[in-house]
């Protein structure tokens, strides 16, 4: 019994019909990662940031980096430790008790959910956007948006959402094959960025690097500066922890996890510092944080309109694999959670292809009426600040379980791993206190509505409690 609840069993064998099968190796794992990080973020994101800290966005993008390079470890070593699905959900539970795995798993369904929403909303901007410039073709205003926008409902991303759903549910090892195809399609087209954008680079573009400071201030009711912009390029970030709910599906997961999670961080951060060095470097921030493609409107404005309109085409193509990444971390996030019984039991079951079908269609039909009819304002925040709060916990996870269990077998052991850890937990803690207040709030009300579900049903049903 931890101080937090029970603790979930380090190894503990699923029956039959419950256990996920193990059909994925490093390359599905790698490019699950950079499917689930390279996406909406570099593609929307760079403008965004731009808009907040001007050149020194190439500092939040760093910074993101490394606090998430120290989580990435901390992750590396808890999935090779504890190889089961259920992600940062699963090593708390362990770790520190029920009630905190239960406050994490829940905060996941924030950071999943609304995150793969935002994107479904994206692509169906890009889509449009690609549609009328591109062919000429106008589709109905009342079939692309939701219905605070005026509009009926958000067509293209209920059947972006669905589309992705049905490919999860056909199996986890043929989804992570159509994605390292989407994964070569983005890097190919951020790589013919960077190559054609970096000759028109103008040293004056960079200066003033930090005109909003590193802290920040307050301008217009809203947060600006280094750390604003981080805490918003953050979202562009997350996406390696999805690697880490497929634990129970590596084939082999001490090689294929340290592998999936540390080489995403690594080709992702990399990407994304040649990205943001280029697209402040060629254009005025400003003139970036006014355009809602900074990528293909930059390309444009250097003479490259062709390639601008394959770039653009390439988001439409490949941003997809975002979807994919996050609804299938979420799948396995709720799978696990119904399996443990803190959710109903009923859903967590597999099919012949040891896919969990049934909670993959809930999960997709959840995201698509999120697509389709819920206002997302704010959504990059809110998803961040879920993230935030599950990086702590494995970073804490990982230190608790150091100290509990020194001699425990370790596939990867982080280095230094009081310092990384506490690293990761006071660089969290610190981007999260750079959110909007009003991200800050509802992610309070949210864990309080959690809370109130645990204690009304997840309590009274667990399998620990239950003895199973």
């Amino acid at each position: 019994m931890g101080l937090f609840g029970p603790l979930k069993p380090l190894h503990r064998a699923e029956e039959d019909g419950k256990a996920l099968a193990k059909t994925l190796s490093w390359p599905h794992l790698m490019a699950l990662g950079i499917g689930g990080i390279i996406g909406t973020g570099i593609y929307t994101l760079t403008g965004v940031g731009a808009g907040l800290a001007g050149p020194g966005v190439l500092v939040s993008f760093a910074l993101c980096g490394l606090v998430c390079a120290c989580a990435a470890l901390c992750y590396t070593e808890m999935s090779t430790l504890i190889p089961a699905a259920g992600s940062a959900y699963t090593y708390t539970y362990s770790a520190i008790g029920e009630i905190a795995g239960w406050v994490v798993g829940w905060a996941l369904i924030l950071e999943y959910s609304l995150a793969c929403s935002s994107v479904a909303v994206g692509w169906s901007a890009h889509l449009v956007g690609w549609l009328n410039e591109g062919i000429g073709l106008q589709l109905p205003a009342f079939l692309l948006n939701a219905p605070h926008a005026g509009g009926l409902v958000n067509l293209p991303a209920v059947l972006v959402s669905l589309a992705v759903m049905g490919l999860l549910m056909v199996g986890a090892r043929e989804s992570a094959t159509l994605n390292i195809l989407l994964v070569i399609i983005k890097i190919v087209a951020l790589g013919a960025f960077i190559i054609l954008g970096f000759p028109a680079i103008q040293a004056g573009n960079y200066d003033p690097f930090a005109p909003y400071g590193f802290i920040g201030q307050q301008i217009g009711g809203e947060k600006v500066g280094i750390m604003a912009a981080a805490a918003i390029v953050f979202f562009a970030f997350f996406g390696f922890d999805a690697v880490s709910t497929s634990a129970e599906e590596a084939k082999k997961p001490g090689r294929d996890l340290t592998i999936g999670i540390l080489g995403s961080m690594a080709v992702s951060t990399l990407i994304y510092m040649l990205v943001a060095g280029v697209a402040v470097g060629v254009a005025p921030f400003q003139e970036i944080a006014n355009s809602a493609e900074p990528l293909p409107h930059i390309l444009r404005e250097i003479g490259y309109p062709m390639v601008a309109g394959l770039v653009g085409l390439a988001a439409i193509v490949a941003l997809p694999s975002v979807i994919l990444v996050m609804m299938y971390g979420q799948s396995r996030i709720f799978f696990v959670m119904a399996r443990d019984g803190l959710l109903p039991q009923a859903v967590a079951k597999v099919n012949k292809k040891g896919s969990p079908a049934l909670i993959t269609m809930i999960t997709g039909i959840f995201v698509a009426i999120f697509a389709g009819f819920v206002p997302l304002k704010e959504i990059a925040a809110l998803s961040n600040a879920g993230t935030l709060i599950a990086f702590i916990a494995v970073a804490l996870s990982m230190i608790i379980l150091r100290r509990r269990f020194p001699d425990l077998p370790r596939t990867f052991k982080v280095p230094a791993h009081l310092l990384v850890g506490i690293a990761a937990i006071l660089g969290c803690a610190f981007i999260f206190y750079s959110l909007p207040v009003q991200s800050q709030v509802f992610t309070l009300v949210w864990m309080v509505i959690g809370l109130v579900v645990y204690f009304s049903y997840g309590k009274w049903h667990s399998r620990l409690k239950k003895g199973a």
